[in-house]
């Protein structure tokens, strides 16, 4: 095998001088098994290992050569992965991308997750069905058992499975004491998979007959709802961004949090002092008032962390903007960040 020839290369070749071999695999259960694995006949020779993730938005910048509105709409599609990112043609606009470069037959990534999925897996179709629940928002196990038809003892196992092939992420409310919470969440950790399973997978037969159909029926009126989460995930990185620079104090971990119907974007905990950041995230044509404020504010009392005297700062951000006075309105507590504000964050790193 392989790894058998390497073995030999480096204990007979490599072992004495200053030479470095790197091996590079997409594959993720190759990686693991094959070369980190127990079992390797490569195991005990690494130096050292990187799990290289997609992009963040703030690295894909850079590719993205669109407004930073229809540059986090991008993002939303492609994610970070460096060839789904360059597929994309940025003189075109981003309706043209999709329908060219993902709703074609014929395009590249039309079958990309399917062979994704049968590389590392032996029999996909089940795994094929859950990221497809996932993606169309059925995120807790109970939701994916009843939306796959798969009991809640073997979905345990295929979950587990996704997510050591970082194909699926659980997520817990940030508040939540370790990864035992019973009120987890997954989510398709990926956001090309994501839009794939959410919009391709399940019109594949009318793709192939009207693509165009599916886009302007389908995809383009539900395609803010699919930003938003993005966007999320854009203002998290943005207030790590805060956080780095020094305008917005250190808190030890960021995220979001849940419980029962209550929900908010991005919580920030600094246990040490005892200080909460709440922060909420619109992806809306109308521009923020009075009343997310409010609704902030009491979603607050919610949060079931720290003590009664705690610290909290809040944040509001939004693609639209905010209505006349709120700014005004509203004490040093409270900081407002619209599009032009994010895309200035990242670009002072």
């Amino acid at each position: 095998s392989l790894p058998s020839y390497l073995q030999a290369f480096v204990d007979e070749h490599l072992q004495h001088t200053d030479s470095m071999l790197v091996l590079c695999g997409s594959s993720v259960s190759t990686m693991e098994s094959e070369v980190l694995g127990h079992e390797s006949p490569l195991y005990g020779r690494r130096t050292g290992q990187i799990d290289l993730h997609p992009f963040s938005f703030q690295q894909a910048r850079d590719v993205i050569a669109y407004d930073i509105a229809d540059a986090i709409r991008s993002y939303a599609v492609t994610g970070g992965t460096p060839m789904y990112l360059t597929r994309f043609d940025y003189e075109q606009s981003l309706a043209e991308n999709i329908q060219t470069q993902i709703l074609s037959p014929t395009a590249l990534l039309y079958n990309e997750p399917e062979f994704l999925l049968q590389t590392e897996l032996r029999n996909p179709a089940r795994y094929l069905s859950i990221l497809e629940a996932v993606a169309v928002g059925h995120t807790t196990p109970n939701e994916i058992s009843g939306a796959t038809g798969i009991d809640s003892g073997p979905l345990s196992k295929y979950l587990q499975t996704l997510r050591q092939l970082r194909l699926l992420n659980r997520e817990v409310p940030i508040t939540a004491s370790g990864q035992k919470s019973k009120r987890s969440h997954y989510r398709v950790d990926d956001e090309f998979l994501r839009f794939w399973f959410r919009y391709v997978e399940p019109n594949r037969s009318s793709i192939e007959e009207a693509p165009a159909m599916v886009f302007e029926g389908t995809i383009e009126p539900d395609l803010p709802t699919h930003v938003s989460t993005t966007f999320e995930d854009v203002c998290t990185e943005a207030v790590w961004e805060l956080i780095r620079s020094g305008e917005f104090d250190s808190y030890s971990a960021v995220g979001r949090w849940w419980y029962g119907e209550e929900e908010i974007d991005i919580v920030g905990l600094a246990p040490a002092d005892d200080r909460l950041l709440l922060a909420e995230c619109k992806w809306t044509n109308e521009p923020v008032s009075h009343g997310l404020v409010d609704d902030l504010r009491s979603k607050a009392n919610s949060v079931r962390w720290g003590p009664s005297d705690r610290s909290e700062r809040f944040a509001l951000f939004s693609r639209s903007g905010f209505v006349d006075g709120l700014a005004e309105a509203l004490d040093d507590n409270w900081s407002l960040f619209d599009l032009t504000d994010i895309e200035y964050i990242f670009n002072d790193v």
